[in-house]
């Protein structure tokens, strides 16, 4: 590894991207609660 690849890896910037550590619960109620929504605007509408 050279010098700069070297100094360029420990001064990696976060970019505002998803983190490993989040709230992995709140991410699966907040996906099966729009499941749910779709399921019944589907249903309401007569998609289905």
């Amino acid at each position: 590894m050279t010098a700069i690849s070297a100094a360029a890896a420990r001064l990696r910037v976060r970019t505002g991207g998803p983190r490993d550590d989040g709230p992995k619960i709140l991410e699966h109620i907040v996906g099966w609660v729009l499941v749910v929504v779709l399921a019944m605007l589907v249903t309401q509408l007569g998609w289905l």
